[in-house]
């Protein structure tokens, strides 16, 4: 992804030129991928997390795939005074590109005076989606980067306590780890003050903090994994939040859980979690 583009598209270096036709304040090319000659951005947008329906070819059919993660809105005009280019040149630059880079072109669509396509990439670990809108004078592009959203907001103590006294149990979104550890991420702290609030004010509440894994890896190693998590939530309210240690058993369940499929990102992200379970003697 470095330098993908490169070889197969010329680099423009933006400069003030007469008519204005700078790029808009704030904008930029997605890192690695350039743009065709004699354009600039008339318009941008970056969402940290957001949807595009990407148009797919399944068999003879065009059907939506729907993508989550990082969002780059890009509209390229050509500038005025060069010879115009077309639809198809731009939206070929760029599945050459693609496959040059080991990408996947997943669709085309044909008409007259307009192009369209996309195209799939691998970028490290996640993959980056990428659509293609052209005409003569101008195009768009949509870029996604794959990836799951990042939980911001924390069920708070007395929703956690609702859901106890209703349902044996609450699911916890918000507590991080770093792939294949146990550490508590720092921007934990917050879903942990709120389960420390809930526990405080129902003292008479035990309950099993119950940790779950996604499918990737060997199912032994995510339930080993999945106990030691457990118990790393246990220590952190015990030791900061003063709840007593013995009202608290730590449970690893390991990938055997699910709230989701595990063949997706969202869904993996949606089966790390930490449940409160209530410990019922009667």
């Amino acid at each position: 992804m470095k330098h993908f583009l490169r070889k197969s598209l010329v680099a423009l270096a933006v400069t003030a030129t007469a008519f204005c036709q700078t790029d808009v304040a704030g904008s930029k090319d997605y890192p690695g991928i350039t743009r065709m000659p004699n354009t600039y951005i008339s318009s941008y947008n970056h969402l940290k997390f957001d949807s595009f329906d990407f148009p797919v070819k399944d068999g003879n059919r065009e059907k939506k795939q729907p993508v989550e993660g990082a969002h780059t809105f890009i509209r390229y005009n050509i500038r005025k005074g060069v010879p115009l280019g077309s639809a198809l040149e731009t939206i070929r630059n760029y599945q050459n590109a693609a496959r040059t880079a080991g990408g996947e072109v997943l669709y085309e669509y044909v008409a007259s005076e307009n192009r369209r396509t996309t195209f799939r990439l691998k970028k490290d670990a996640s993959e980056v989606w990428v659509y293609i809108n052209a005409y003569t004078v101008d195009y768009e592009v949509h870029i996604i980067e794959r990836q799951a959203m990042t939980q911001q907001v924390t069920v708070d103590a007395a929703a956690m306590a609702s859901s106890i006294a209703n349902t044996g149990s609450v699911a916890i979104y918000g507590v991080y780890f770093d792939t294949g550890k146990s550490d508590l991420k720092p921007e934990s702290e917050s879903a942990l003050v709120e389960i420390g609030r809930m526990l405080a004010g129902n003292p008479a509440l035990k309950v099993y903090i119950v940790g779950h894994t996604d499918m990737v890896g060997d199912a032994a190693g995510n339930l080993k994994l999945s106990q030691a998590r457990a118990q790393s939530v246990i220590n952190a309210l015990a030791s900061r939040h003063g709840i007593a240690a013995n009202r608290m058993i730590a449970f690893g369940n390991g990938p055997y859980a699910p709230v989701a499929s595990n063949k997706t990102d969202e869904g993996r992200a949606k089966n790390r979690r930490v449940d409160l379970v209530e410990i019922a003697t009667k």
